[in-house]
């Protein structure tokens, strides 16, 4: 059943006359003839009835003639949707951004994105790396954005969008608080509160037990705000890249000796045809001036 052999039994049912739908559906009279008649064939029943130089639809016609018409109509609807896709108007885009990347640092882009393409839809899915990673492969994700020590296994692929450095973060009234940098050694004996979901955490942690450097481990969450609203009231101190403070009263220092930082990036797997509005997104990210770090980093990063 072809889609062409619908429509002329349509344009046949519409005007009454083989004629008059030929001349509409721009073919001769015989080849319109002949489609319906295969499309008879393939039914199993007569679909036009001509009589006394009249054409009408038969019983089985006139029942198969709204849902042939619904069948056009939803071609009709694909067609406009994937026009309006490939324009960028009403296009959605799920993108995963790791749960440790602070939203203080992306609102500057979504909003310069959303006013270069005010059609695409993005909805952000925060999780972390190995999550995203796994909606990502799943489909669930048409990209993320995320960190990992480790690299991004096959058939990931990932594109550099830019370099964060780790800081620690105390509150207002602590000693180190009015230092310029801390050293990892300085950190033995400190209480230290621990954010579960650190994509670095365990490289920290080899870090202080190479230098032998003992820290005091206190309360633990998964909530970024819990653990910098304890560390803002005092309560301790925790590694923190530079972006991803939220919380108001934190007191960041640069981590040195060695320096620690992280390289956020677009995350996409190799292979997969990338859509329009996907393309898009690459592309604005890869141009976007991204803000400056306060801090230098000319120490060597782990």
């Amino acid at each position: 059943m072809e889609l062409h052999e619908i429509r002329y039994f349509l344009a046949v049912g519409r005007l009454g006359s083989f004629t008059k739908a030929a001349e509409q559906c721009c073919v001769t009279q015989p080849a319109l003839t002949r489609a319906i008649q295969k499309l008879e064939d393939e039914l199993g029943g007569l679909l036009v009835s001509r009589e006394r130089g009249r054409v009408h639809l038969t019983d089985l016609g006139r029942l198969l003639e709204p849902e042939f018409s619904e069948m056009i109509e939803r071609r009709e609807r694909a067609k406009r949707a994937a026009s309006r896709f490939l324009r960028l108007e009403g296009a959605e885009l799920r993108l995963g951004v790791m749960c440790t990347i602070g939203p203080l640092r992306f609102v500057g882009f979504l909003n310069h994105f959303r006013v270069h393409h005010p059609g695409i839809e993005l909805t952000l899915v925060e999780g972390v790396p190995a999550r995203l990673t796994e909606m990502l492969l799943g489909g669930e994700l048409d990209v993320a954005i995320m960190a990992d020590p480790r690299g991004f296994p096959e058939p990931l692929r990932a594109s550099p969008l830019y370099a964060e450095r780790f800081m620690l973060a105390c509150g207002p009234a602590h000693a180190f608080a009015c230092r310029n940098a801390i050293r990892m050694h300085d950190l033995a004996g400190q209480i230290y509160l621990q954010r579960i979901n650190c994509e670095f955490r365990d490289l920290l942690a080899e870090i202080l037990r190479a230098q032998g450097t003992e820290i005091l481990r206190s309360h633990r969450s998964e909530r970024e705000d819990w653990i910098q609203s304890m560390v803002a009231a005092g309560m301790g101190v925790c590694f923190l890249p530079e972006f991803s403070a939220t919380q108001p009263g934190l007191a960041l220092l640069p981590v040195v000796e060695p320096a620690v930082a992280r390289e956020v990036c677009l995350v996409t797997v190799a292979g997969r045809r990338r859509s329009a509005p996907l393309s898009a997104l690459a592309a604005a990210l890869g141009r976007y001036a991204w803000p400056a770090s306060r801090f230098c980093l000319d120490d060597e990063a782990v």
